[in-house]
């Protein structure tokens, strides 16, 4: 909780799949998000980070660097998508094949094709 004009943010980052970096902090009222980013125990924990280039979230919706900060906060940090997700999902059904996957991998003997 808030106490003498303090706040709990917590920074969530996940640099690689199956790792997350979580960073709790204790900042004054009223600090947004750039200022969350800029402090010293930030910085030594994931690096220097352009913040003009980082897609940020604060529980799960997207926000900006000058929005205010409130008490237990989520500050997320979104690393870029290597491949759509339509195309990777596309790519599997082609090397899976489509009678293999979905609805159509169990068919009742002599059923239809389809159903």
């Amino acid at each position: 909780m808030a106490t003498d004009g303090q706040i709990h943010v917590c920074i969530l980052m996940s640099p690689a799949p199956r790792e997350v970096v979580a960073l709790h902090l204790n900042l004054a009222a009223g600090s947004t998000v750039g200022l969350a980013l800029q402090t010293p125990q930030v910085q030594m924990a994931l690096g220097v980070l352009d913040l003009d280039a980082l897609v940020l979230g604060i529980w799960g919706k997207k926000t900006s660097l000058n929005r205010a900060l409130e008490d237990q906060d989520r500050l997320e940090i979104y690393r870029p998508l290597k491949v759509d997700p339509k195309v990777a999902r596309r790519q599997r059904f082609v090397k899976q094949g489509i009678k293999k996957t979905g609805l159509f991998a169990t068919r009742r003997p002599g059923a239809k094709t389809g159903y």
